[in-house]
């Protein structure tokens, strides 16, 4: 490590709290943040991880309207269901919190009123929109409207869900409330804002200077915002959920959820430690680093700091922002308002003892430098193919023969042969490998190098086939199987960060009672004579119906998401009503049923077919423009409607007697209308 730091702080994005957790999170934040935070643990590291729900903002009232709930009930119900998913999973926070927390008001409104009360902020009046009958003004989220760039219905004045892009609310086509259904009117409003612009030359230097060596993703997105030049930024809402306004005139006026969130991991620390949070967040000998995502990466490495610099008093910036891509699930985007995403609390259910599996496939497929793809199938593989049939199945292998052989004793070692030697020899290689790669934040680089070491052992015992040699030297397999059991021993620690159930279960088959970082790379963790406990499977496969459910259950999110699509699609644009009629002037219309006998297209035309037709009066022709809606294959036989007493005319030299009755649709489409039930030719119809 390049700088040798007292402390370490990690603090992972805090999840909105306004549904639960699913594995685009966990790739993209929550996965690696824990693999950072126990690799520096074991390293003998001083680590603080900090996490908490982010209980505000509009999103939560949005739901709470929905379910006819407070916002309070909501936070509440979500924040548990996170908590418990991330204990499931193994995340190792040192605190998990929440911003509703009484220690979060109090944190967030003394650092806004500092900076009001020392002249950081701008204030302004502007114009908003506003709901009358609701009598608020609307955020964002409670504007809907029709997308300008792609269409969509329902876009919100943020963001279109369906073709991605970001929207401002006035840009919405026929905008209206959400809470009302009415169209919002602009109404004057006061609110203080953050003048970044302040900022502009200072962050330059800071991330542009100072910084190149993060990852491209997150220093380009910093770079293309600087380029383009930084705005004001509001820091107070309109609205009654939040923490609120300590100032006057912020009546009914709470902090902007971006403003308020990321003090989050200062009170959260304060929680945590009351009487020594300051060296963990105002001393130069603390590293931090911010695990986000990408959606994140602007709050965390231009918004958040310029609000540090501006507050003083010695409080540090992170050190690096290793903020990930996006996951997406099955080829598409993982959405929660679509229910499509694989979700952590559920996933524990229906595959109970396989949380390691999960974290290990996640970060395997980790979108660490562009958005990648999680499928059921490669879960399945990785797990079979990887986990059971390289990991497992040489742990288990090393471990059966000790017993079978050495009574359960870690055999010493006798001979040792050029391949032992070079065996070895690729233990601390791997270890430096791992801790490169861990430094860096290339976490999927770091989990295939340990999965290196698995496969050095499992290809060394299949090289040296110790059941062959036993019935000739004895002595040669008690070396192999302690160079094997080393093996197993330091894949105890090199997979501790990646999978920490799993080393568990395997340092109890090993019986090893503690594991050290600095051993990793020894030949000589578990000594002669060393007595190993009864070998269980580390792994299992997973079968193909279980993979078939979790893939019918996303099919049917999917039929359900295209049937919402279709009942919820506007109806179409009916055609006005044509002028009155009266009785006698129906009545005129004879209109009856009759079958097409023969058809054919009319010379030199595009559009018209000649038919002759039954009526049941007569057999007759009529010319009609239906061509290129229905071929003369297609109209022979059928029965059809027409308006039998119209005058005769001449089209393209053909007599036409009488007109098909037909609809047309409102894009333009031409149908015959047909009768539903069989009715002999002449029928009348009216």
């Amino acid at each position: 490590m390049e700088k040798n730091y007292k402390r370490h702080l990690i603090t992972a994005a805090l999840p909105y709290a306004n549904g639960a957790v699913h594995i685009g999170h966990l790739a993209g934040v929550y996965v690696p943040a824990d693999i950072y935070a126990r690799y520096l643990r074991m390293r003998g590291e001083d680590v603080r991880f900090i996490c908490g729900s982010d209980e505000h903002g509009v999103p939560i009232t949005i739901k709470a309207k929905q379910q006819g709930i407070t916002p309070q009930e909501v936070v509440d119900k979500y924040h548990d269901i996170i908590k418990k998913s991330f204990d499931g999973l193994g995340i190792s926070f040192d605190i998990y919190s929440r911003t509703s927390s009484k220690i979060h008001h109090k944190t967030a409104a003394e650092f806004f009123k500092k900076l009001h009360d020392e002249g950081k902020f701008i204030e302004k009046e502007s114009e908003q929109f506003y709901d009358e009958e609701a009598g608020q003004f609307l955020a964002d989220r409670y504007i809907v409207g029709t997308c300008p760039k792609c269409g969509a219905e329902n876009a919100y004045g943020d963001q279109c869900e369906k073709c991605g892009s970001t929207l401002s609310p006035t840009e919405l086509i026929n905008p209206r409330s959400a809470l009302s259904g009415n169209p919002p009117v602009m109404k004057s409003t006061k609110h203080w804002y953050l003048p970044l612009d302040k900022y502009e030359p200072w962050l330059k230097e800071w991330i542009l200077d100072g910084h190149k060596e993060w990852k491209s993703n997150v220093y380009g997105q910093c770079k293309s915002w600087l380029d383009g030049g930084l705005q004001p930024r509001a820091v107070s809402r309109d609205l009654d959920w939040g923490v609120p306004v300590p100032v006057e005139g912020g009546e009914g006026k709470v902090l902007y959820v971006w403003f308020d969130a990321p003090i989050g991991y200062i009170s959260n620390t304060i929680e945590l430690m009351p009487d020594e949070w300051e060296k963990w967040w105002k001393s130069e000998d603390t590293k931090m680093v911010h695990f986000i995502g990408k959606d994140n990466i602007v709050f965390h490495c231009i918004v958040f700091p310029s609000m540090l610099k501006a507050y003083g008093d010695g409080y540090i910036l992170p050190e690096n922002v290793p903020a990930n891509e996006f996951l997406n699930l099955e080829g598409n985007k993982i959405s929660t308002s679509r229910n499509w995403a694989v979700w952590l609390h559920e996933y524990l259910e229906e595959f109970p003892g396989k949380e390691d599996v999960l974290r290990y496939v996640l970060c395997a497929n980790a979108p660490e430098t562009k958005d990648n793809d999680f499928t059921w199938k490669d879960f399945q593989t990785r797990n079979n193919s990887e986990l059971v049939a390289i990991f497992g199945n040489f742990v288990n292998r090393a471990v059966v023969l000790t017993h079978k052989y050495f009574g359960g004793e870690v055999p010493a070692t006798m001979s040792i042969t050029p391949y032992d030697e070079e065996v070895l020899a690729e233990i601390p290689v791997i270890r430096k490998n791992i801790e490169d790669s861990l430094e860096n934040f290339k976490f999927r680089e770091a989990l295939k190098e340990a999965m290196n070491l698995a496969r050095l052992g499992n290809k060394y015992l299949a090289d040296t086939e110790p059941w062959k040699v036993a019935k000739t030297d004895m002595e040669r397999v008690a070396t192999i199987l302690n160079i094997s059991l080393q093996i197993c021993a330091n894949l105890t620690i090199a997979f501790e960060p990646f999978m920490p159930h799993s080393t568990k279960k395997l340092s109890q088959i090993l019986n090893m009672k503690t594991r050290n970082w600095e051993d990793f790379g020894s030949d000589s963790i578990l000594v002669p004579g060393h007595k190993l406990n009864e070998a269980t499977l580390l792994f299992d496969k997973i079968e193909d119906d279980a993979i078939a459910a979790q893939i019918a259950k996303l099919e049917a999110t999917k039929t359900a998401n295209e049937q919402l699509a279709e009942s919820t699609k506007p109806a179409p644009a009916v055609t006005p009503q044509k002028e009155e009629c009266t009785f006698d002037d129906f009545m005129k219309m004879d209109i009856r049923t009759a079958t097409v006998l023969e058809a054919e297209r009319v010379p030199k035309t595009d559009k018209l077919l000649k038919l002759t037709i039954d009526t049941g009066i007569d057999v007759r022709t009529i010319v009609s423009g239906i061509a290129e809606y229905y071929t003369p294959e297609v109209m022979i036989g059928k029965k059809i409607c027409i308006l039998a007493n119209l005058a005769p005319r001449k089209i393209k030299g053909i007599e036409s007697k009488g007109m098909i009755l037909m609809a047309k649709e409102e894009n333009g489409n031409m149908r015959i209308v047909t009768p539903e039930e069989p009715l002999s030719n002449g029928s009348m119809v009216g």
